[in-house]
């Protein structure tokens, strides 16, 4: 799919299985994290939003103004993290390396790499500059 040119409607018809949709107060500064910690490229990238794409997958970025109509507005917190609660998962990628450029890009990192044994995984927890928790995470073993 061609992310820059396809319209709104087609790409909505596109989507199937699972979604994400995050909410931010400023889509620049979670586009830039994105792409600084985790390579993610975006696309239609403005002031209110943005498609990121991680693993050839499309993750949609808003901001709040465009949901005012939408339920959820009235419920979005004016400071502080958003998200508690859910993890986004980035399978197959290097915890380490997000790490070294999560601070740098506006992150925190909530669990350095660690690896789980008990999952088979090397993983982190970092959070966006709005709050949203990434897990990193690679194989470990056999």
């Amino acid at each position: 799919m061609d992310y820059e040119t396809t319209p709104a409607a087609a790409f909505g018809h596109a989507l199937t299985g699972l979604s994400i949709n995050l909410l931010v107060r400023d889509v620049a500064l979670e586009v830039s994290f994105l792409a600084a910690v985790f390579g993610m490229t975006a696309h239609r990238q403005s002031k209110d939003f943005a498609i990121v794409i991680y693993d050839d997958k499309p993750i949609q970025i808003h901001a709040d103004v465009t949901f005012s109509n939408h339920p959820l507005h009235g419920m979005l917190p004016d400071s502080g993290p958003r998200g508690l609660g859910i993890e986004i998962r980035l399978h197959e990628s290097d915890p380490d390396a997000a790490c070294a450029n999560a601070e740098g890009a506006g992150g925190v990192i909530l669990q350095p790499p660690t690896d789980k044994q008990a999952h088979g995984l090397r993983e982190a927890v970092i959070l966006s500059p709005h709050g949203y928790a990434f897990v990193p995470s690679r194989r470990i073993g056999g």
